[in-house]
């Protein structure tokens, strides 16, 4: 008898276990700096459901968007100085060049890519699990999971603009990445470094004359009310990257792991399908709504004018580089 209860015991003992561990799923915190409407915010949604979908509710994703969490260099720097409120976020791919990794540093120099086909070429190759690996490699608290795209980056004005001479004297918000600042300084502009959460104000008050963004994010922010001249050069792509800290990364078993690896997969097939129709929408939007959009026919003067930053960054890696170029 006395065997019995001890046995009985133990079966409750794990029968309690199981119980706990299906009523306490673990939740992960996705940090998102725009609001959920952009294709970005997109991202995280889509994310968030297939972990969930993928994982039966055991493992929660709770999005965080609009900058409530602060600004991605705000994050980033707490992730790295040992702060766990944030696990998982989305950034902008060269975000890390600035915590030492200088392979991410590549996606950033202006005019690289010269299509979406081209960054999907380089998203779906070996080349990207390469880049994705890199903050491992260099020590940092984090990993890449997966890429994507918001659309190339364009140019935005206060003031009526119709090329790259009228950007002479015009002072242009940055961040602070010197790759953006010496594009800005080549295109004979003044780099002026503005916090996003600041840009609107900056943008109306005059502290600014423009800035440059994705074009969902533009709209999204509402920068069309004081910037309404958007100049269609496509510097860059808002090439996108989904991380998740080593604290985040530990609280998961190994099942779970792979949960967020295949959901990155998918993100990133899902990502390439909409983005593109996505902007055209918002595009024709924006349009409608009176926004002044200037093409530009030819991207050439641009790239010429740019040659200092693009030779200056890619000088010690310029056997990597040109392996990203000819993916094109």
């Amino acid at each position: 008898m006395k065997k019995f209860v001890i046995a009985l015991s133990l079966v409750s003992m794990v029968l309690l276990s199981v119980v706990s561990a299906m009523a306490a799923p673990v939740t992960l915190v996705y940090a998102e700096v725009n609001p959920l409407d952009t294709i970005v915010g997109q991202v995280a949604t889509t994310f968030k459901q297939k972990v969930e979908e993928l994982s039966g509710g055991e493992v929660i994703i709770d999005v965080q968007a609009g900058g409530v969490l602060g600004t991605e260099a705000q994050i980033l720097d707490g992730i790295l100085g040992g702060n766990d409120t944030v696990d998982i976020m989305r950034i902008s791919a060269f975000a890390l060049s600035s915590y030492g990794c200088q392979k991410a540093m590549l996606l950033s120099i202006p005019y690289t890519f010269v299509s979406r086909e081209h960054f999907w070429k380089f998203a779906n190759s070996d080349l990207a699990a390469e880049f994705l690996a890199e903050p491992q490699e260099v020590g940092l608290p984090l990993r890449g999971i997966c890429y994507g795209e918001e659309g190339f980056r364009h140019f935005f004005f206060k003031d009526k603009v119709a090329g790259i001479k009228d950007l002479k004297g015009k002072k242009i918000r940055v961040s602070e990445d010197p790759i953006m600042t010496g594009m800005v300084k080549d295109l004979g502009a003044s780099p002026t470094v503005v916090n996003f959460t600041e840009l609107y104000s900056a943008l109306q008050t005059g502290v600014t004359d423009a800035a440059e963004q994705p074009i969902a994010n533009y709209k999204s922010n509402a920068f069309q009310e004081v910037a309404p001249y958007l100049l269609l050069d496509g510097h860059t792509l808002g090439a996108i990257q989904i991380i998740i800290a080593d604290t985040g990364w530990a609280k998961l078993n190994d099942q779970q792991k792979a949960w967020i690896i295949e959901a990155g997969k998918f993100v990133q097939q899902e990502n390439a399908k909409i983005s593109e129709a996505a902007e055209a929408k918002v595009l024709e939007q924006l349009k409608a709504g009176g926004t002044n959009v200037i093409e530009v026919e030819n991207k050439a003067e641009w790239v010429e004018a740019c040659q200092n930053t693009i030779k200056a960054n890619t000088a010690s890696q310029t056997e990597l580089y040109q392996k990203l170029v000819d993916l094109q």
